[in-house]
């Protein structure tokens, strides 16, 4: 699927998120986390739902980097998910999908994968 044929959904303000953290945000019915990253901003976007404890709390999460891994660590059992494919480096079983984030003026865009 390419990124004209994804249902754009916007979310919030590019400047309504700090730098190094993460919202929240409910995209047809789901909770996603869209982190802001770096000096020159980088926007990804995954669910925000923590597999091991079914709590909405990815979007809280200590964003910071494993290697060449943009990550978040789960505030509650601290496992670490990589902001651009959702994968849980720790427990791979509970990985999380990762979804396509976009920014248009000043708007962010989320489209569900």
């Amino acid at each position: 699927m390419t990124t004209e044929t994804l249902q754009w959904t916007p979310v919030c303000l590019a400047s309504d998120i700090l730098p190094d953290t993460g919202v929240c945000a409910l995209v047809e019915g789901v909770h996603v986390a869209i982190f802001r990253v770096g000096p020159t901003p980088q926007f990804f976007a995954i669910d925000n739902v923590d597999p091991k404890s079914q709590a909405s709390v990815l979007s809280r999460g200590l964003v910071g980097s494993l290697g060449e891994r943009i990550v978040v660590a789960s505030p509650l059992y601290k496992n670490h998910f990589d902001l651009r494919s959702g994968e849980c480096l720790e427990s791979p079983e509970h990985s999380v999908r990762a979804h396509a984030v976009r920014v248009e003026g000043d708007q962010v865009l989320v489209a569900l994968n």
